[in-house]
């Protein structure tokens, strides 16, 4: 059975810090993102445009790959990444397209 890139990722995390990853796991994934107020495409969104606005680049093109999961569009995320380029800087914005990219490039 392949390992997923998710499960990679947190058994490297698990390798450095086992108690963050179990809270990720359990607490982030297993309880936060599975709360109803919010769609996951909500959740997506908002993730995603505050990894880019606060320049979390390292963390946002897992999180593109999942706002896609969750039913939103390149062209959602275009607009939602060129709105908040007036409010967390041009360059941000630019890097944040420069991941949407390569996301969209390995969908393809």
């Amino acid at each position: 059975m392949a390992v997923t890139a998710e499960q990679k990722t947190m058994d490297e995390l698990k390798a450095v810090a086992p108690e963050f990853a179990k809270l990720t796991q359990e607490l982030l994934f297993g309880d936060i993102w599975k709360r109803p107020e919010l769609s996951q495409r909500d959740k997506s969104l908002i993730t995603v445009t505050c990894l880019v606005a606060l320049n979390r680049i390292e963390q946002v093109e897992f999180h593109l790959k999942k706002a896609f999961e969750n039913g939103l569009t390149r062209e959602e995320l275009v607009a939602a990444v060129t709105h908040i380029a007036f409010y967390a800087g041009w360059p941000t914005a630019a890097s944040g397209f420069n991941h949407l990219k390569r996301v969209i490039d390995q969908q393809e």
